[in-house]
């Protein structure tokens, strides 16, 4: 293993642990409230339940797991889906089951292993998904990117957003050290002062005011919704959780290959996923995102080496500060549409070349044509808009559609298809 800067267990000096925290709090900050700007939510309640969920996580794992959890962006499209067509309270509500579906995992995973989870969800059926999450973003993206509050497209909206995206890019690629890991903070920063510069030239394309800003409060807590529940709701968020769970597995192996201890075996991969579901349900009872463990801080941990709880922890405690502080929540809503979008087009394919990249690095066989088979069902039915709909009683209407009915048909394909050698020979 490489060197270690700082141990897991280990506390810095004050003077080091604060922007040690401070580091690992600006490479989440853009990504964790982006999601809430996209689905309609509170920046100021995302970051309360991310720097809250992440506290909680601690304490369930024992502090043994340095892992900072921010807002998911696998459960976007459900957040999206079930917001519109029932209500923000049922999508909040189907979160708490999702969450709530990951501590029952963790029972299972305690009692009988990981083995089961191996047959359900393989590479080729939880990498297609993840590609599905991620292409079924993209109309989004660039309609933020392109088009104004009517609907028109605009070629100043446009050039807006390709310059946030190009200056994302340059960062992701060329930056070094610290500033590479924060390429999403950077390219939101370059372009919002664009959009400024813009306004001055284009007048009718002012998109920035500061009157929330200064109407806003220093001091308040985030605003508390009450989730409801409902059938539709809970199962579309419960069947997306089954990607995120194995994105959590993966995040775990990589964060222990990172630290060089293997924390499926202590705490327990079982701890862990508990963790991730309860802090997930505690999020969404705030009115935030399902949360997710962040990759952006383990790359942050895989640069400087330090790998503190106490430093994970006091990101969590100043991004809970961060979203009692009411003029902040107010400068993130001020964010131009046309800058998320640029940063969408690439935070959003990123999602689907992460899919890919699982199929490629668990070696799925593409010859052969059970893999192709699942893979390709799954993408079309994801990507193209199924929908499963039907009543139940009068009054009860139960509903899969998109990302949810893709997961459930690719399971199910992988279960029943026989597994036989089935490869296409080169001629």
């Amino acid at each position: 293993m490489s060197h270690v800067t700082i141990g897991v267990s280990e506390r810095p000096p004050l003077g080091k642990w604060i922007p040690l925290s401070f580091q690992h709090v600006f490479a989440m900050f853009g990504a964790t409230v982006l999601v809430p700007m996209l689905t309609g939510l509170s920046p100021s309640a995302a970051l309360f339940a991310a720097g809250s969920g992440t506290l909680i996580y601690i304490a369930i794992t024992g502090a043994k797991v340095p892992a900072f959890l921010g807002s998911s962006f696998a459960f976007i499209p459900a957040i999206i889906g079930v917001s519109s067509a029932y209500g923000m309270e049922y999508a909040l509500g189907g979160a708490v089951v999702a969450g709530l579906f990951y501590t029952l995992v963790a029972l299972l995973v305690r009692q009988v292993g990981t083995k089961w989870l191996d047959r359900v969800l393989p590479p080729v059926v939880i990498g297609s998904v993840i590609i599905v999450i991620g292409l079924n973003l993209a109309p989004t993206a660039m309609g933020m990117a392109m088009n104004d509050i009517n609907g028109n497209y605009s070629l100043v909206l446009l050039s807006i957003a390709a310059f946030t995206l190009l200056v994302a890019i340059v960062a992701t690629i060329f930056f070094k050290g610290f500033f590479n890991v924060i390429p999403i903070l950077i390219g939101l920063a370059a372009g919002y002062v664009f959009t400024l510069i813009m306004g001055v030239f284009f007048p009718a394309y002012k998109l920035i005011d500061f009157t929330v800003v200064k109407e806003a409060s220093w001091f308040s807590l985030p605003t508390f919704t009450m989730p409801k529940f409902g059938l539709t709701a809970a199962l579309t968020f419960v069947v997306v959780s089954l990607a995120t769970i194995c994105e959590h597995l993966g995040d775990i192996m990589v964060t222990s290959r990172v630290v060089g201890k293997d924390f499926y075996k202590d705490p327990g991969l079982h701890r862990t996923l508990a963790g991730d579901g309860i802090a997930t349900a505690w999020a969404a009872f705030w009115g935030g995102p399902p949360n997710t463990t962040y990759g952006e801080n383990i790359g942050v941990m895989a640069i400087t080496r330090v790998f503190s709880v106490w430093v994970i922890g006091g990101a969590a405690v100043i991004a809970v500060i961060l979203s009692l502080i009411t003029k902040v929540g107010a400068i993130i809503q001020t964010i131009p549409t046309p800058v998320m979008g640029g940063i969408s087009m690439l935070l959003f394919g990123i999602i689907a070349s992460s899919g890919l990249r699982t199929i490629v690095e668990s070696g799925v066989d593409f010859k052969c044509k059970r893999n192709l088979t699942v893979s390709s069902v799954i993408m079309v039915i994801g990507i193209g808009g199924g929908m499963l709909s039907f009543n139940i009683g009068e009054n009860l209407k139960f509903q899969l559609a998109g990302v949810a009915l893709a997961t459930v048909v690719g399971i199910i394909l992988n279960l029943v298809l026989p597994k036989t050698i089935d490869v296409e020979k080169e001629d």
